[in-house]
């Protein structure tokens, strides 16, 4: 298999970015510094580190869905000291955060160390539910309603939309639903301060049709098997038992 979906299958990230890790230098193969992408691993033989460490293949995959709060970094390490969710989490085991939630943004995270489920669930190829809650500054109007269903610009020739429900209404501020499928940084955020209502607390609530439900902000639980099996239905992957948690 090639050494991306090998670092993948072994929990360090997803597929994309493990990509950048090996262009970064930061990939040895039996020793040596791999730079180039495309290289060909045998998990049996060949032995991979990734800044030194020597990694391997899971004996198990771990799903943890993450009440992510304000203020924790989605990602795994944070090069200004700030407090990752990998950190609120606390595992053992190597997790790494599928997608990334705003430093300020709050709501459903998933962590696992399952990268081809991963990767997949986080491609816009499978349109991957995501629906958020925003409270935006402002009475918004029913035309800026309209104009994020029939998307906005948020950057030349990048369009993007959202099925669009208001909540409630108000003088000085609105509470709006917005439903999406594509992944681009800092979207929603974007979408609402160019129809003229900048976002004043976004969390999601449903990610891949999970919810956090009865867990307080800060709180983690592992899937179900049942969820498990449904992420892997809704990305056309083939869930075999030794990939189980």
């Amino acid at each position: 298999m090639q050494l991306n979906k090998y670092l993948a299958l072994c929990g360090v990230t997803s597929r994309r970015k493990a990509n950048y890790l090996i262009m970064e230098g930061r990939v040895s193969l039996n020793g040596d510094t791999v730079r180039k992408l495309g290289i060909v691993v045998d998990p049996k033989s060949d032995q991979v580190r990734m800044d030194g460490q020597l990694i391997e293949i899971p004996g198990h995959y771990r799903y943890v869905l993450f009440n992510k709060p304000a203020g924790i970094i989605t990602s795994a390490v944070d090069g200004r000291g700030r407090r990752t969710v990998i950190e609120a989490v606390g595992l053992q085991e190597r997790v790494f955060p599928v997608g990334r939630l705003d430093l300020d943004t709050e709501g459903v995270l998933l962590l696992t160390n399952d990268g081809d489920l991963a990767y997949r669930l986080a491609h816009p190829r499978f349109e991957i539910e995501k629906i958020y809650q925003a409270r935006v500054a402002g009475r918004i109007s029913d035309q800026a309603i309209r104009q994020l269903r029939r998307g906005v610009e948020i950057d030349p020739d990048v369009v993007v939309r959202g099925e669009t429900r208001l909540l409630s209404r108000h003088s000085d501020r609105s509470l709006v639903e917005i439903q999406v499928h594509e992944g681009k940084k800092r979207q929603i955020k974007r979408m609402l301060r160019i129809v003229g209502f900048p976002v004043q607390k976004l969390v999601r609530i449903n990610f891949a049709g999970l919810t956090v439900d009865d867990l307080k902000t800060g709180e983690w639980r592992d899937l179900s098997e049942k969820e498990v099996d449904r992420l892997y239905l809704m990305t056309g992957m083939k869930r075999v038992k030794e990939h189980s948690a």
